[in-house]
């Protein structure tokens, strides 16, 4: 191989899965298998999808969750505040 081929090269490193069992009934499965399909992968790649949006979403809603907490314990500047709100109020359309 020559210095420019070498350079170019990639190590794909496999990745590690554990196999899980789930049961889910059979109308589930089937509208797995549909969406499977029409994006042209499998049931498992979409479960694998799923798996990581439900994990997001829960991280989402905890740094939601800890920003509220902290508007608890130090609460907005009143002054900003309503200063925010006449500015909103100004350049809103008039509908």
């Amino acid at each position: 191989m020559t210095q420019t081929e070498n350079a170019i090269c990639v190590i794909i490193w496999p990745v590690a899965r554990r196999q899980v069992l789930v049961q889910l009934d059979d109308e589930l499965v089937a509208r797995l298998d549909r969406l499977a399909a029409q994006r042209g992968t499998n049931r498992s790649e979409l479960l694998r999808r799923g798996a990581v949006a439900v994990l997001d979403a829960e991280e989402l809603r905890q740094a939601d969750e800890q920003l509220q907490m902290s508007y608890r314990f130090t609460p907005q500047d009143p002054v900003i505040v309503e200063v925010a709100a006449r500015l909103a109020h100004e350049v809103m359309p008039k509908w």
